[in-house]
């Protein structure tokens, strides 16, 4: 297990960490104590840091975390929640106000059954006036860090430029930490446009759903999934072809998203202990390239982002569109490869297999370049 700082906090987490969403039967229904020991094995096999927040299973996940947490000793984990989303009785609400802000860290620390708490977050800053998030919400937070009652804040959304904008109009060093989902993950990269962002201000970075919330998985997404419809067919296939060679997906979108050392940790979840010690086992294993290169070539950045062409002498030219280049290249250098021989991987492969698994375009001859860009 490899230990980043998350930006200048000081706190020095595990590149793989436990979301607690899933104790709040967020994606299914849970057994409680076998819950609870998924956080005894994360704990136990070297993961120091736990996210949850009061809105996950409507405070649900941090009561039955906090269940667990009794059972720890405070120096073994470092702990961030969130404040501005809750619910009650099935029914979602919101409250960026200072006010509420306040009393929810309050409220949160007496489900979780600790006296501090390392990580305070603003959740899901899209749902509320980013102007009351500025002036309001995060002065509350930076009241209550003055106080030591919490160590550090931070914000968390889907939504990137929102992060930035909340960062750029409030006072430098209130905003410690940000907390981005699904666009540090095979099928978007988003997120490292934005890293020499978040350090040049001293901001740490945490990734979350390096699933894509289902769609890099064998379970498959839920019905409220927003991905377009030929995205959602990629990464099916990426899973079929992973499946047929008896590598799951979930393993190379795990080994991807804590493979760029910028980013200070992964959030996964699961209330099942053996997902825990399965998805520990993912990072510490080496990552099959040739099955990466096809993956991601083939599945994922071609549907979306590659147009090959042959010539007249089966000279084959991939054009990288911009949004995909730069993901391609940074993956793989993590496996010490070019985005060339990746190519030539791939290609070399697929001739072995019996052909290219799509279509290429024929170029007139004077169109020709025969080079991997």
């Amino acid at each position: 297990m490899n230990f980043h700082e998350i930006g200048k906090t000081g706190l020095k987490v595990s590149n793989l960490s436990f979301g607690a969403s899933s104790l709040g039967g967020v994606f299914h229904q849970i057994k409680e104590n076998e819950a609870i020991e998924a956080v005894f094995t994360a704990i136990d096999n070297g993961m120091n840091f736990i996210d949850v927040s009061p809105y996950y299973g409507h405070y649900k996940a941090e009561t039955v975390l906090g269940k667990a947490l009794k059972e720890i000793p405070r120096e073994k984990y470092i702990l961030s929640t969130k404040v501005g989303r809750y619910g009650k009785d099935g029914v979602n609400t919101w409250d960026y106000s200072g006010k509420r802000a306040t009393e929810s860290v309050y409220e949160s620390m007496e489900r979780l059954n600790v006296e501090y708490i390392d990580l305070i977050n603003v959740h899901d800053i899209e749902f509320a006036d980013l102007n009351q998030v500025v002036n309001e919400t995060l002065p509350a937070l930076v009241a209550l860090r003055e106080k030591g009652v919490v160590g550090h804040v931070g914000i968390t959304d889907l939504q990137l430029e929102n992060l930035q904008w909340v960062i750029d109009h409030s006072p430098a060093g209130t905003v410690e930490s940000v907390l981005n989902f699904c666009h540090h993950c095979l099928n978007d990269d988003k997120l490292v446009d934005f890293l020499d962002y978040f350090e040049e201000r001293g901001i740490g970075v945490i990734n979350a759903s390096p699933l894509s919330m289902g769609l890099l998985s064998q379970r498959g997404i839920p019905d409220w999934h927003p991905a377009p419809k030929s995205l959602v067919e990629a990464c099916k296939k990426a899973v079929q072809h992973c499946e047929s060679k008896g590598y799951p997906i979930e393993k190379l979108a795990i080994q991807y998203a804590v493979s760029n050392p910028r980013i200070a940790t992964t959030l996964f979840s699961s209330a099942n202990p053996q997902n825990v010690l399965k998805n520990l086992r993912y990072v510490e294993e080496p990552r099959d390239a040739e099955i990466v290169c096809r993956i991601f070539i083939v599945h994922i950045t071609y549907p979306i982002g590659v147009e090959p062409t042959m010539n007249k002498t089966t000279t084959f030219t991939f054009r990288l569109k911009p949004e995909v280049k730069q993901q391609s290249i940074e993956l793989f250098d993590s496996l010490g490869i070019t985005l060339s021989d990746a190519i030539n991987l791939f290609l070399h492969q697929a001739v072995k297999e019996g052909g290219l698994p799509f279509e290429v375009k024929r170029e007139k001859a004077e169109q020709d370049t025969g080079a991997a860009s």
